[in-house]
């Protein structure tokens, strides 16, 4: 995974293309291209005009860059950012800050291809893509593109806010909450259903006590650690959310544009009312719930 800043100052995860589907691609597209290649030899066999050997070789060499530099630069145009290959494996070429692949783009792509492939036989490609953090080759680092995948692993849904929490977690103080740390309790939690009772505790726990260094206040007693992970996601979450509302807000009103808010609503507000039980997590599987130890559960201060 690759972070992309957009032209709106807006940080948006996207899933980089790996070498093997990207080499595969460009088997695909190489097939099509010599196809392409091979038909142009043949029509230029039937042509009779050309006279002169040298110029028929030099004519037909003329048109087979065309053809190997136009395919893709058509295609990926057209399609915004797709050729077969990348179409059949799920792959398409962005630009460096998330919009689509723009035509200038794909002709320095198309024209750094057929040196980096049919002239040096891929070898800058591959050694410049095992280098570069997002896999760029020659092309996609002096035409700011980046290949990225449209297919992967279902993400298991946000957590959910424990509606006993909802009240202390709208008074969270999570602006040094960082990253990471915030993806490892993510994870635990769609991972909560594989683990044995014994292994979702203590785990928690480990996650939980990290947490603690960064987020305030303390929750309250009783707590398990999965409603405290759950709950101060989920509160991180919601803000981002509104964060991001009140900026599309302000962009339609300095524009004369209705809100785009998704799905047509406003953001919910934190709930509010009386403490209820906690609920087991709804994760990938029904998890067993794990006893209270004596005393609650409570992170360290």
């Amino acid at each position: 995974m690759a972070d992309v800043v957009t032209g709106e100052a807006v940080v948006v995860e996207v899933r980089v293309a790996q070498l093997p589907s990207r080499a595969l691609a460009l088997m695909i597209d190489m097939v099509v291209q010599f196809a392409g290649v091979f038909g142009v030899g043949l029509l230029l066999s039937m042509v009779t005009f050309i006279a002169e050997e040298a110029l028929a070789t030099a004519f037909g060499i003329l048109l087979g860059a065309l053809v190997v530099v136009g395919y893709p630069v058509v295609f990926e145009t057209l399609t915004r950012g797709r050729s077969l290959g990348k179409l059949a494996l799920g792959l398409r070429v962005v630009s460096d800050d998330g919009g689509p692949e723009r035509f200038r783009q794909a002709l320095f792509r198309g024209l750094s291809g057929l040196v980096e492939f049919w002239l040096l036989f891929g070898a800058p490609a591959l050694i410049c893509s095992l280098i570069s953090e997002r896999g760029k080759r020659l092309g996609d680092v002096f035409s700011g593109t980046i290949v990225i995948s449209e297919r992967g692993p279902r993400q298991a849904p946000p957590p959910q806010m424990p509606p006993a929490l909802a009240g202390w977690a709208a008074t969270l103080e999570l602006s040094r909450l960082p990253e990471e740390l915030a993806a490892t309790a993510r994870q635990y939690l769609s991972r909560f259903g594989e683990l044995s009772p014994m292994v979702q505790h203590e785990m928690g726990a480990r996650v939980v006590a990290r947490f603690a260094a960064f987020v305030s206040p303390p929750p309250p007693p009783n707590v398990p650690p999965w409603a405290y992970l759950a709950a101060v996601l989920a509160e991180r979450r919601r803000r981002t959310e509104a964060r991001l509302a009140r900026q599309i807000q302000g962009y339609s009103t300095r524009h004369g544009a209705a809100p785009a808010v998704p799905h047509g609503a406003a953001f919910p507000a934190p709930p509010t009312g009386d403490p209820v039980p906690f609920p087991p997590p709804v994760f990938a599987a029904s998890p067993a719930r794990t006893p209270a130890t004596p005393g609650g559960f409570q992170p360290p201060a």
